[in-house]
């Protein structure tokens, strides 16, 4: 946990309290939030190798659970939205990304974690990447270099407003969509759990280092953190639905045979 709390003086929780190296300083540090998405990648092994490995015809609660996680992304995500035609060959990145988002999402509000490593923005950055890098991959080898940047521009548009339309869309498939992709993920949770950090400790400081009057404010302040806990739940997953969601949008575009 942080040690925003532990003088007379209150301090309020901020960006710094979350860069936390576990091993070393500086760029090349190992972090807790590492060492977080370390165990999320062992967690998500070992559940998907035992329910593999044991499948029955009536299927265990386990077995139950990742088979309706995998139903979620494959039916609801990728054929839906990328079409019956070229869906499946993107369901193990969109299934990947969305088990992995979430479970690195949900730490935030699991005991003696509480910390949701895509609050760090470098997870989101990278797990863009593999987004960014497969939908252009797609949309070249689908309609090749010149066709897949001609595809930017939607047709019928007058020739005077070509240039500008162009230069947006050029913007919005190579600079904005990754950046919002990314970003929306880190800022959400990255707030969520920043607003967390105040009520708790803000909570605890006045319960424990002010007057009586004060004191019924912090056990409010505590109470109302469960509540914005089981919160958080629901955007933790709406979060890692929407970054897979958009995901797929994108491979959809690049497979399309037109705008």
């Amino acid at each position: 946990m942080f040690s925003a709390v532990r003088a007379e003086e209150f301090h309020a929780p901020g960006p710094s309290d979350f860069w936390q190296p576990l091993i070393g300083d500086g760029a090349f540090a190992i972090t807790r939030s590492a060492i977080l998405y370390a165990v999320s990648a062992i967690i998500l092994a070992l559940v998907l190798i035992r329910a593999s490995g044991r499948l029955k015809l009536v299927p265990s609660k386990g077995q139950f659970m990742v088979e309706s996680v995998y139903d979620l992304v494959r039916n609801s995500l990728a054929r839906d939205i990328i079409g019956a035609h070229d869906f499946i060959k993107f369901v193990p990145l969109l299934f990947s990304l969305f088990v992995v988002i979430f479970v690195n999402n949900l730490f935030g509000v699991v005991p003696f974690i509480q910390f949701p490593t895509m609050s760090r923005l470098g997870f989101p950055v990278a797990l863009m990447i593999f987004v960014y890098v497969t939908y252009h991959a797609v949309g070249i080898n689908r309609k090749g270099l010149g066709g897949w940047f001609k595809s930017f521009l939607p047709p019928g548009l007058p020739g005077w407003v070509v240039p500008l339309v162009y230069l947006l869309e050029l913007l919005t498939y190579l600079v904005i969509r990754p950046a919002t992709l990314a970003l929306r993920l880190f800022g959400n949770m990255f707030a969520g759990h920043l607003l967390l950090l105040v009520f708790t400790f803000g909570g605890e400081y006045l319960l424990l280092h002010s007057t009586t009057p004060n004191k019924a404010a912090g056990a409010l302040s505590l109470l109302f953190t469960l509540v914005m806990s089981a919160f958080e739940l629901i955007i933790q997953f709406l979060q890692a639905y929407i970054f897979t969601l958009l995901a797929a949008v994108y491979i959809a575009g690049a497979v399309a045979d037109e705008h």
